[in-house]
């Protein structure tokens, strides 16, 4: 039998342990299907194993079973050695499951987008209700639309449904009228294409491209916020649209009001409107939330873990996704039964991460972009009210957030640390007085802790 490689010799392999060995369907999804090919080398076959329970009980139990397997393929009798996959193997291979770019599924994804396939909860319920007057799915006349919700401004913090929200009203105005002009972008690639078209000396397509539609469909507006010719562009492009009655809706993570660096004649124009927040989903809406993602993957969750994820993942349906998107890859790469102990490994591993990435950079920017100063005057011996007010607030973060030490943010701050402990000390007292700095605290750790 001719065998272009060894993974094929080893799918060879297995099929034979399942139907000519004996071994029952259980213990082959349990112990042998789960083991990877690596190499064959020098008359000895090399497998893989996730976890060092697995390799164990696969030598011990199944090592005849697999040599019979290899000489009944190869016509050689093998040795067999089977180590345990380092973390990084395991989560290279865990990610390839989870990151399927085929053109297939990217096209499901498309059409998940929808207005029917998005769980609404009380968070969410008025901009679901404002999207789907917008997108003509509700019996609201349309003056009635153009009038009231031009533009529809939908603001919240990160992975709450924003989006898809907006990819609905892109599905739903083409399924009915396939001559609609939709664009749906983002104030990062608006940007971008406006420094191309600026470099390539090409704006009238620019122009021609986002001036011309019926539908501006704007996620993350605040991305524009501090770039001059970005605003001064969308700003014309606003006025367009708004004075031909085109419909605009527009996301940010925060509400208009607070985009620090946004000029203020556009903030103007987002008022002409109707604003709407959304805000994390409660416990019903998480356990629907999870419950629906395990059904499209057709993973069987059974309550008391569905529960648990909805539980402990409180802050976006991201979180939600992205759990029952691993335990789906788990089940695939070690055959493992969704359990509660599983679902409390990846709820672990989502909360590390994402304390991980946050970086005393991080803090300084979000904290920079909220107070309209920069990183450098927060470091710097710049004693103004704003910049002063900024550093504290970067100090109760650092304490807050990384638990650093008052000494560690001395050195980041080139400062005595005895001031650190002022500086901390003052701002906690601030914050319980001052309920809007207190409420700018808490968007900037929750911008944090979800992006």
């Amino acid at each position: 039998m001719q065998m272009e490689s060894f993974s094929e010799v080893f799918e060879n392999v297995k099929k034979f342990c399942l139907s000519d060995s004996g071994v029952s369907e259980i213990g082959y999804n349990k112990w042998i299907r789960p083991l990877r090919p690596l190499k064959l080398e020098n008359g000895t076959a090399y497998l893989t194993a996730s976890s060092e329970f697995i390799r164990r009980t696969s030598m011990e139990v199944y090592e005849d079973i697999l040599k019979r397997g290899f000489e009944e393929i190869l016509g050689f009798p093998v040795e067999i050695n089977i180590s345990v996959e380092d973390e990084q193997e395991k989560e290279e291979r865990i990610h390839e499951i989870l990151t399927d770019h085929s053109e297939d599924k990217r096209m499901v994804q498309k059409s998940e987008l929808t207005f029917d396939n998005f769980i609404k909860g009380k968070s969410t319920e008025l901009a679901y209700a404002f999207c789907c007057a917008v997108a003509g799915k509700t019996e609201t006349h349309p003056a009635q639309t153009r009038d009231v919700f031009n533009p529809l401004f939908i603001y919240g913090d990160s992975g709450l449904g924003k989006t898809h929200l907006l990819k609905a009203i892109e599905y739903e105005v083409t399924k009915k009228n396939k001559e609609a002009k939709v664009i749906y972008t983002t104030g990062e690639n608006f940007t971008n294409e406006l420094i191309k078209a600026i470099g390539s000396n090409n704006r009238a397509s620019f122009h021609e491209k986002y001036r011309g539609v019926d539908f501006l469909l704007m996620d993350d507006v605040q991305f524009i916020a501090g770039k001059d010719s970005t605003q001064e562009e969308f700003f014309h492009t606003f006025n367009e649209l708004y004075n031909r009655g085109k419909q605009i809706v527009l996301t940010s993570d925060i509400q208009p009001s607070k985009i620090a660096k946004l000029e203020n004649r556009i903030k103007s124009r987002f008022v002409l409107g109707v604003q709407v927040d959304v805000q994390p989903p409660d416990f019903e809406t998480r356990m629907a939330i999870v419950k629906r993602k395990a059904e499209k993957l057709d993973l069987n969750l059974s309550d008391p873990v569905a529960r648990i994820i909805a539980e402990k993942l409180k802050i976006n349906i991201r979180q939600l996704e992205g759990a029952v998107n691993k335990m789906k890859a788990l089940t695939i790469y070690t055959s493992e039964t969704p359990s509660i102990s599983m679902a409390q490994r990846v709820i672990k591993e989502i909360l590390n991460s994402q304390q991980a990435e946050i970086t005393v950079d991080r803090i300084l920017n979000d904290v920079a972009n909220a107070f309209n100063v920069s990183p450098e005057e927060i470091r710097s011996a710049n004693r103004n009210a704003p910049v002063s007010l900024a550093r504290k607030i970067a100090i109760y973060l650092f304490r807050e957030i990384k638990n650093m030490t008052y000494i560690e943010i001395g050195k980041e701050l080139n400062r005595n640390h005895s001031t650190m402990t002022t500086s901390y000390q003052d701002i906690t007292v601030l914050l319980k007085k001052n309920t809007d700095l207190k409420e700018t605290v808490d968007d900037i750790m929750k911008n944090l802790k979800e992006n």
